[in-house]
C-alpha cells in the first residue's frame, strides 16, 4: 500500500497550520509518499502547493476543508477535487464560504457544487456530535451511486473514537464507505507547542490563561509510515479505502493563458475599429495636422496591439481613465513602459508623447516576446477607490475584484507576536526588540547576538520563545487588500479563482498576485499616489479662491521659477527629489530644462549616481563629450555621452548592428540577466550585425562592452520622463503659487509632526504667514486666506472630520459672536469639553476676543447655556433674553500656552519657546540654521530643545549619546561623547531646553556638533 496524507492543513491558512511548504515536500519524498492532500480552509497556496508536490514527485490532491450547514448543525466536510470539473466547483465553494458572513456552505449549495468532487464526513470530528446519524448522511449522500461520498474516521496517535462502532454502523445502514483520516497541522510531535503558540496568536488568547480554549489538536503531526499504518492495522481497507479516493483524484493547475476580457462594440463595429477611432480623435485633439511620423508609428503601434490580441485591454484601460477624469479624479501622467505608446497617448492614458521624448513602443510591448501588457495608472489615492467601484460596477461585481496580499509574521513581528501569547513583560519585549535587526532572520540573530543568547538562557519561557518564532517566521499572519492589484475577466471570476469578501463591495481573490497571473487573468494596477492628492489639492484650493481652472499639461517646461527650485535643490515636498543625495545632485548639475530634470531622476540610484559628477562637468562645459564611435552621438548627445536609458541601449544595437527594435529589447533583456554563455551569444550577434553595417570589428567589441557596462545601470526612459512630469509640476507650484502649495503640503504631513516643523520653518523663512485655526474661518484641512496659510481644525488632535462638518454646518447660519452663540449653534450633544477642549488649547477660539484660561474655565457655563437655550420654538426668545457670562479664569504662562499649541497641533505655532530663551540670554545666541555654512572645526554655541536621545555604549563600555537638537530655525545631530556625557548625563532628556557650546564636524556629507559643554537653559516665566 503507498503512503499517502489525506488532510494537510498548511501554514497557507493564516496560522490554522503551521506546515510550510519547503519544508513538507522534502519530507514526503524522503518518506515514499505517493499522494499529499491539502485541505485548508480557504483555497489559500493550493497552486504553491501544486507545483511543490509536483516537484517532488508527489500526486497533489486540491481539497477543502468546509463547515457544512445541514438542519441547523455545522458539521465539517474535507471536500476533494477529483478532475479539473471538481476544481472549478470547489473555488465556487470556497468563494460561497468566502462571501457568507457565518462562512458555512449551505446543503443546498453543496449538491450544486459537487459534481467531479469527493466528500469525506468527518465524523470523528468534534462538530458531529449531535449529527452522527444516518439522515444526515442521506441527505449528504443525496442517494448518488457514484460512490463520492464517505465516512472518514480519524485514530489520532491509534486512539479510536469513543463513537467508532456506532459510525460503523452508520456506514453499513448508509452504504457510504470507510475512508481512514488524519489531519496534519504540523510536521513533527515536538512542534505541538509551536503550534498552540500560533493558534493563541490567531485566536488572540495567552497561553497562562486559565479561561484559554483547549487545543484538540496534540496528535496533528506528519505520522511515519509504520506509524500511520499502524494506527488502523485492523483496519487496512479504511486505508485502502482513502488510497483509492486520493489516486482518483487527478487536478491538472498550470499556467494557463491569457484570458482577455471583450470590451462591449456596438452591432458592426469591432474592437480594433474603435480603438482606431478612438486614437485617432484624441491625436486630432492635440494635433491640428497629424505629422507623417505620428501617422506612421499610430499604424505600426496598432497593427502590433491586434496582432498580439491586446485591443481589447487597451480600450478598457481607457475607459476607466476616461473615467476619472470626467470625475475629476486627478490621473498620473504615465508610469513605467507604457508611457513609450503613442496609442496610449491618443487614448489619454498617458501624457508623455512618445515621440517628442524619444521614447520606444517595443521598450512596452514587444511582438518578439509575448507577455501580458502592463500600464499601471496612479490616481489621487484619496479617490483611488471610486475608480476601481466604477470597474466592478461597468463590468459587473462578478467579473473585477481586487487582488489578496498576507502578511507575514516578519522577523521583529513573530518575536513580538510569539513574546505576547507567552505573556512577556514590557522589559522583555522593549530588550528583544532593540536586539533584534530586521534586516536578518529571527534565527540568524540568535545565532550572531550572544547578548541573545545568554537572554535566553536565563528563563526556559524565552527557551520557548526562540523555538516558536523560528517554526512561525514568515509564516502568513493576515490576510489584506493588494495596494494596487485588480483583476478583470470576461466570465465570472469563479470559474478562474476563488474569491472572499472584500472591502467597498468589491470582491477579494483569495490567491495572491502571482497565482492571479498564473491563471491568466487581466491584472491591472491602480495605485493611489499621495503626490497627485497633493496637486489636487493646489488645483482645487486655487480654483476655489482665484476661479482659475488649472490644466497640468499646459504647465510650460521651460518655466525659470522652477528650475531655481531645481538648482538651490529647494525640493522638499517635491516628488523623487526630497533626499539629501537627491538635493546634492540637483545643486551639482543644475538643471535648466526637462531634459535634465529626469536625467538626474534616472541617475541617482545606485550605481548611476557615480556618473553624475561627470554628467555634471560635461553639461556645464567643464570638461569636453567623447564618442567611442561617432554614430554613438546622435543617441548619446542628451546625456552628453553617458549612457542612462534602457532605451539607448536599444537603439544603439538597432544603429550599429542592424537589429530591429524589437530585436534590440530581447538582447537588453538579455544582458541584464549577467548569463555568461548568453552574454557571450550575444557579443556574436552583435558583433556579426555591426560587422555587416562596415563597422570594425574591434570598435564593434568595444561597443557592445560598453552596453554590458551600462545594462545594470539602464533606467527606463519612459518612466523617468513620466514620473518627472509630476514633480515638475509640484516644483512650478512651488515656484509659482507658493502660499497654495505649503497650505496643500501640510494638509498632507497631518500627523508627521517632525516634518510639519521642519515644513512650518521653511514656510516662515519664506515670509508666508501661518494662521492659527479658527472656529469661524478654517475649514477641516489648511487653507489659503489672502497671502496667508490658515491652519485648518483637522490638524487639531482629537478634531474628528464628522465633528468638523456638524461645526461647518452649524456656522452656516452666522453670528457667531462669543463661544455662547457657538455652543447654541452646535447644540449641547456637540459642545463637549472632548471636543472644545482641543481647540481652545489650540487657539481655534480666539476670534472671540477671551483669553484662553477664561474659554476654558467658561465650558460648562456655554454648556449649561446650549442647554438652556435648547433646540425649540422658544429658543429665540430664550437667547434675546439670557445674556450668559464668561466665568474668569486667571492667568495662563506663555510656556502653558505653548505648551497646550504643541500637545495640540504637534508643533509651536505662536513661536517656539526657545524663542523666549534667547531674548532672555545675556548675550546673542546664533540660529541653529547658521551653523551648516562653517566650516569643520568651528567653535559654535546655540541653544535649543532636545527632541530626541540615543544612548549607547562603545566599544570600551564608556556611556555617550547622540542627540537631535532644534530651535526656531532648524535642527540638528549633536554628538555626546564619553567624556561630555559623565558630565552632562543628567541633564539630558528629551524635550529639555539646552544651551550647548561646541564645534563642527561632518559626518557623511552632513552637519553635526560635537558638543563640548551643555547646561541647562534658563526657564521661561511670565
Amino acid at each position: 500500500m503507498n503512503l499517502m496524507y489525506p488532510q494537510i492543513i498548511t501554514g497557507a491558512d493564516l496560522l490554522r497550520g503551521i506546515v510550510k511548504l519547503d519544508e513538507l515536500a522534502p519530507l514526503l519524498q524522503k518518506r515514499g509518499a505517493a499522494s499529499a492532500a491539502i485541505v485548508n480552509s480557504k483555497l489559500y497556496g493550493v497552486r504553491s502547493f501544486s507545483k511543490m508536490a509536483t516537484k517532488y514527485g508527489i500526486r497533489p490532491v486540491i481539497g477543502l476543508s468546509v463547515m457544512l450547514n445541514a438542519d441547523d448543525t455545522e458539521v465539517l466536510l474535507y471536500v476533494y477535487a477529483r478532475n479539473q470539473t471538481g476544481f472549478s466547483n470547489l473555488m465556487k465553494m470556497s468563494s460561497a464560504i468566502s462571501t457568507r458572513e457565518d462562512e458555512t456552505l449551505p446543503l443546498t449549495w453543496l449538491q450544486a457544487y459537487r459534481e467531479g468532487c469527493f466528500i469525506i464526513c468527518a465524523m470523528t470530528d468534534a462538530s458531529w456530535a449531535n449529527a452522527r446519524n444516518v439522515e444526515v448522511l442521506q441527505q449528504i449522500a443525496e442517494g448518488r451511486s457514484d460512490s463520492s461520498a464517505f465516512i472518514g474516521i480519524s485514530r489520532p496517535a491509534g486512539s479510536a473514537h469513543a463513537e467508532e462502532e456506532h459510525l460503523i454502523r452508520l456506514s453499513e445502514e448508509s452504504g457510504l464507505p470507510i475512508a481512514a483520516c488524519h489531519e496534519t497541522r504540523f510536521l513533527h510531535p515536538e512542534d505541538f507547542q509551536a503550534y498552540e503558540v500560533a493558534t493563541a496568536i490567531r485566536k488572540g488568547y495567552k497561553l497562562n490563561d486559565p479561561q484559554k480554549p483547549p487545543n484538540r489538536y496534540r496528535q496533528a503531526y506528519l505520522p511515519e509510515r509504520e506509524e500511520f499504518m499502524n494506527w488502523f492495522s485492523d483496519r487496512p481497507e479504511w486505508l485502502k479505502t482513502t488510497e483509492a479516493m486520493m489516486n482518483a483524484c487527478n487536478v491538472s493547475i498550470q499556467k494557463e493563458d491569457f484570458l482577455l476580457p471583450a470590451f462591449p462594440v456596438k452591432d458592426g463595429q469591432t474592437s480594433d475599429s474603435l480603438l482606431k477611432e478612438h486614437c485617432r480623435l484624441g491625436l486630432q485633439q492635440r494635433f491640428h495636422v497629424l505629422p507623417a511620423a505620428y501617422e506612421e508609428r499610430l499604424r505600426y503601434e496598432l497593427s502590433i496591439i491586434s496582432q498580439m490580441g491586446f485591443t481589447d485591454y487597451f480600450l478598457i484601460v481607457e475607459d476607466y481613465v476616461r473615467y476619472a477624469k470626467s470625475e475629476r479624479i486627478l490621473v498620473g501622467p504615465g508610469r513605467g513602459s507604457s508611457a513609450g505608446s503613442l496609442v496610449a497617448y491618443a487614448l489619454g492614458i498617458t501624457e508623455v508623447d512618445p515621440i517628442v521624448y524619444g521614447l520606444l513602443f517595443e521598450r512596452f510591448l514587444n511582438p518578439e516576446r509575448v507577455t501580458m501588457p502592463d500600464i499601471d495608472i496612479d490616481f489621487a489615492d484619496h479617490r483611488r477607490t471610486e475608480v476601481v467601484n466604477y470597474v466592478a460596477d461597468t463590468y459587473g461585481k462578478q467579473y473585477a475584484a481586487q487582488i489578496i496580499t498576507f502578511g507575514t509574521l516578519s522577523t521583529k513581528a513573530v518575536a513580538r507576536n510569539v513574546a505576547r501569547v507567552l505573556d512577556f513583560t514590557p522589559e522583555e519585549v522593549r530588550f528583544m526588540s532593540n536586539e533584534l535587526n530586521s534586516s536578518r532572520s529571527f534565527k540568524e540573530n540568535i545565532i550572531q547576538s550572544k547578548k541573545l543568547r545568554d537572554w535566553i538562557d536565563v528563563d526556559p519561557r524565552r527557551a520557548v520563545w526562540q523555538m516558536a518564532a523560528e517554526r512561525l517566521e514568515d509564516l502568513p499572519r493576515n490576510a489584506s487588500t493588494h495596494a494596487a492589484g485588480v483583476v478583470l475577466a470576461a466570465k465570472p471570476l469563479v470559474h478562474y479563482v476563488p474569491l472572499q469578501i472584500g472591502t467597498e463591495e468589491v470582491f477579494l481573490t483569495q490567491w495572491a498576485m502571482k497565482d492571479v497571473e498564473e491563471a491568466g487573468l487581466l491584472k491591472m494596477d491602480f495605485l493611489g499616489l499621495r503626490n497627485l492628492t497633493l496637486l489636487d489639492r493646489i488645483r482645487s484650493m486655487i480654483q476655489y479662491n482665484k476661479k482659475q481652472v488649472i490644466d497640468f499639461e499646459r504647465i510650460p517646461l521651460d518655466d525659470a521659477l522652477t528650475y531655481e527650485i531645481f538648482k538651490a535643490g529647494d525640493t522638499t515636498g517635491i516628488f523623487q527629489f526630497e533626499s539629501p543625495g537627491m538635493r546634492r545632485a540637483l545643486k551639482t548639475i543644475r538643471p535648466d530644462n526637462f531634459k535634465d530634470v529626469y536625467s538626474v531622476n534616472a541617475l541617482y540610484r545606485p550605481g548611476p549616481m557615480e556618473f553624475i559628477p561627470l554628467y555634471s562637468r560635461r553639461k556645464n562645459g567643464q570638461e569636453p563629450i567623447r564618442y567611442d564611435i561617432p554614430e554613438l552621438e546622435p543617441i548619446l548627445a542628451e546625456t552628453y555621452g553617458i549612457i542612462i536609458y534602457q532605451e539607448q541601449i536599444m537603439k544603439i544595437a538597432v544603429e550599429i548592428s542592424g537589429f530591429t527594435l524589437a530585436e534590440a529589447d530581447l538582447l537588453r533583456r538579455a544582458i541584464s540577466k549577467k548569463n555568461q554563455q548568453v552574454l557571450e551569444k550575444e557579443r556574436q550577434h552583435f558583433i556579426a550585425g555591426a560587422i555587416k553595417k562596415g563597422f570594425d570589428r574591434i570598435k564593434a567589441n568595444n561597443v557592445y562592452n560598453l552596453i554590458v557596462k551600462f545594462a545594470d545601470y539602464g533606467f527606463p526612459k519612459s518612466h523617468a520622463v513620466a514620473y518627472s512630469l509630476i514633480s515638475y509640476r509640484l516644483a512650478y507650484f512651488k515656484a509659482n503659487e507658493p502660499t497654495y502649495f505649503y497650505a496643500a503640503y501640510l494638509s498632507s504631513l497631518t500627523g508627521s509632526k517632525e516634518k510639519m516643523m521642519e515644513v512650518i520653518r521653511e514656510v516662515k523663512g519664506r515670509g508666508i504667514r501661518i494662521l492659527p485655526p479658527s472656529v469661524t474661518k478654517s475649514r477641516y484641512s489648511h487653507t489659503v486666506e489672502g497671502d496667508a496659510i490658515r491652519l485648518g481644525l483637522g490638524a487639531i488632535k482629537g478634531i474628528t472630520l464628522a465633528f468638523y462638518r456638524h461645526l461647518a454646518d452649524s456656522r452656516e447660519k452666522g453670528g457667531w459672536q462669543s463661544m455662547f452663540d457657538m455652543a447654541v449653534a452646535l447644540g449641547a450633544d456637540h459642545f463637549t469639553e472632548k471636543s472644545i477642549i482641543p481647540l481652545i488649547k489650540a487657539g481655534a477660539l480666539d476670534d472671540f476676543g477671551e483669553k484662553r484660561s477664561v474659554l476654558l474655565a467658561s465650558i460648562d457655563a456655554a454648556h449649561s447655556h446650549a442647554l438652556f437655550i435648547g433646540d425649540d420654538a422658544l429658543s429665540d426668545q430664550f437667547h434675546f433674553n439670557s445674556q450668559p457670562k464668561y466665568t474668569p479664569g486667571g492667568e495662563m504662562d506663555q510656556m502653558t500656552r505653548l505648551s497646550f499649541e504643541h500637545d495640540m497641533l504637534g508643533f509651536y505655532l505662536s513661536e517656539h519657546p526657545i524663542e523666549q530663551l534667547k531674548r532672555k540670554a545675556a548675550d546673542r545666541i546664533p540660529p541653529i540654521s547658521s551653523l551648516f555654512t562653517l566650516r569643520k572645526g568651528t567653535k559654535v554655541q546655540c541653544m535649543g530643545m532636545i527632541l530626541s536621545i540615543k544612548r549607547i555604549r562603545t566599544k570600551k563600555g564608556e556611556a555617550m549619546a547622540f542627540l537631535t537638537l532644534q530651535d526656531e530655525t532648524e535642527e540638528i545631530s549633536c554628538t555626546v561623547f564619553p567624556k561630555q556625557f559623565a558630565q552632562t548625563s543628567v541633564h539630558l532628556q528629551e524635550q529639555a531646553f539646552v544651551r550647548v557650546s561646541g564645534s563642527i564636524d561632518y559626518r557623511n556629507q552632513s552637519v553635526q556638533l560635537i558638543v563640548d559643554q551643555l547646561q541647562p537653559a534658563v526657564r521661561i516665566e511670565e
